[in-house]
């Protein structure tokens, strides 16, 4: 099947989509959205979404991509506190990822991302790499200004913070909670300090 051209897209059929996809979230569940559904809340045909969309998991990335997108770039605070920048950035994760309804949604599209190289390939660079990347950001002023030692792995950096969150989470380990976050911060930066 060709490819479908963006370019040609309805702007108002396209953003229809998107607002019934994340206005029925909430209310079905992931396992239970329907691309029938989408396309009956937007007022469109079935064929239109999947003339411009693979499926279910393509239309709700996007969605997500625009509501996060929506709220300008990403950006950690620098305090000048490593410590308490990243304590607020890993509390606001964990947060996310302990919230049962976004939960529900992340677990949905991370099972469709196993199955879907293109699908995964997509939420890694348009949904996650933009706030990994403003971590890695935060970490590297966090070398300039002698927080992290000079020779430490930024990337690896991140994944030492956040893939613990990632790994509790997914296999259900033990309780997301901010005192949780906080021993994840304790620990990287006991890792990561001169």
């Amino acid at each position: 099947m060709p490819t479908p051209d963006p370019g040609r897209r309805n702007e108002r059929a396209r953003r229809a989509v998107l607002d019934a996809a994340l206005g029925l979230l909430p209310e079905t569940g992931y396992a239970d959205l329907t691309v029938e559904a989408i396309a009956a809340r937007a007022g469109v045909g079935k064929q239109t979404i999947y003339r411009w969309w693979r499926g279910k998991g393509a239309v709700i990335l996007d969605a997500l991509v625009e509501a996060v997108t929506a709220a300008g770039p990403v950006a950690l605070p620098d305090t000048g506190d490593l410590r308490t920048d990243l304590r607020a950035v890993v509390r606001s994760t964990v947060a996310e990822f302990a919230d049962s309804q976004l939960s529900a949604t992340t677990r949905a599209l991370t099972i469709e991302t196993l199955a879907d190289d293109a699908l995964a390939e997509q939420a890694r660079d348009r949904l996650l790499r933009p706030q990994l990347d403003a971590v890695k950001d935060r970490l590297r002023a966090g070398q300039h200004a002698g927080q992290v030692r000079a020779e430490v792995d930024l990337d690896q950096a991140v994944e030492l913070l956040f893939g613990p969150i990632y790994h509790r989470w997914l296999l259900r380990t033990g309780p997301l909670t901010d005192d949780y976050a906080d021993s994840l911060v304790e620990l990287a930066l006991a890792a990561l300090a001169p």
